[in-house]
């Protein structure tokens, strides 16, 4: 019975599940290693489990390891189709207080920010695997990359702004909003300034 409703969580999330959904599903965390024991799951990390003839989702299992990681950045940008560079490390956000595994993670790039500015532009998104992830919008992607440009390639940096500058799809109110929220209007306005 446990190991049929660990198997539906398992379809239901295209091939993954966490210990935490297992737990959050009032199922022991126990049938778990049971299970790969008897081969029926593959242990892809801690806490984080997938068929035996998984793809591995990348961001669904950063994303699993902390509820307040939000993609942001250039991981933010491949997202959204603004870089067509494929990320070889992930750049999340995460409170300033934050301790936890994401810090020994080699493939991560974290920022951190004060809580208060945390959801500022978060929306879902889905990986490019099928699954629902917190990512930055773009205008807080645009802000994130303008207070942070030295953390980014400078010809990304260039090309990005252009492009956002172009499109009909921004909004100049949300930016100039999230630009004031987070202290850069200045820095924002100048940008703008000279590319529209």
């Amino acid at each position: 019975m446990n190991y049929d409703k660990i198997l539906k969580l398992v379809e239901k999330n295209k091939g993954y599940v966490t210990t935490k959904e297992v737990v959050d599903n009032g199922i022991d965390k126990r049938f778990l290693t049971n299970m790969v024991r008897n081969g029926s799951l593959v242990r892809i990390s801690r806490g984080y489990y997938g068929l035996p003839n998984y793809i591995e989702d990348e961001y669904y299992k950063i994303a699993s390891k902390s509820k307040n990681a939000r993609f942001s950045m250039a991981t933010a940008l491949y997202l959204h189709n603004l870089s067509e560079r494929t990320p070889l490390t992930y750049n999340i956000t995460l409170p300033s207080n934050y301790s936890g595994v994401l810090q020994k993670d080699k493939n991560v790039i974290i920022n951190f920010v004060n809580r208060n500015i945390l959801d500022l532009g978060v929306t879902e998104m889905t990986s490019p695997f099928g699954m629902k992830i917190k990512v930055y919008d773009v205008e807080r992607t645009i802000c994130d990359i303008i207070k942070n440009k030295n953390k980014i390639d400078g010809e990304i940096f260039s090309k990005v702004l252009k492009e956002y500058a172009r499109s009909k799809n921004k909004n100049l109110n949300k930016l100039a909003s999230y630009a004031k929220i987070m202290k850069i209007e200045n820095k924002v306005s100048e940008y703008m300034e000279v590319l529209l």
